[in-house]
């Protein structure tokens, strides 16, 4: 049986692939960011990141689900989804 990897998808419901995730989320302040940020990486090395820990397939699932980008990762994703929710107000 091959390795099996909890992802999120655009409904925020888990389920389970045999495909890692391509971004990483944290569900309590419901932001996404690629796997490599150095912000994320800062907080899972201290601990206070694990169980809040999500993983989506791609960005259009992250988005879907409700998540925002990261604003030190994903900057101009983010300066987007910031400059649209000014947009809409």
């Amino acid at each position: 049986m091959s390795k099996q990897y909890k992802l999120r998808g655009s409904d925020n419901k888990e389920y389970l692939s045999e495909k890692p995730g391509g971004f990483g989320g944290h569900k309590g302040g419901k932001l996404y960011g690629r796997l490599d940020c150095p912000t994320a990486l800062r907080y899972l090395e201290r601990g206070t990141y694990q169980k809040n820990r999500v993983f989506f397939a791609n960005e259009r699932d992250a988005i879907f689900a409700g998540y925002r980008p990261c604003a030190h990762c994903m900057k101009e994703a983010f300066l987007a989804w910031e400059k649209s929710r000014y947009k809409e107000k």
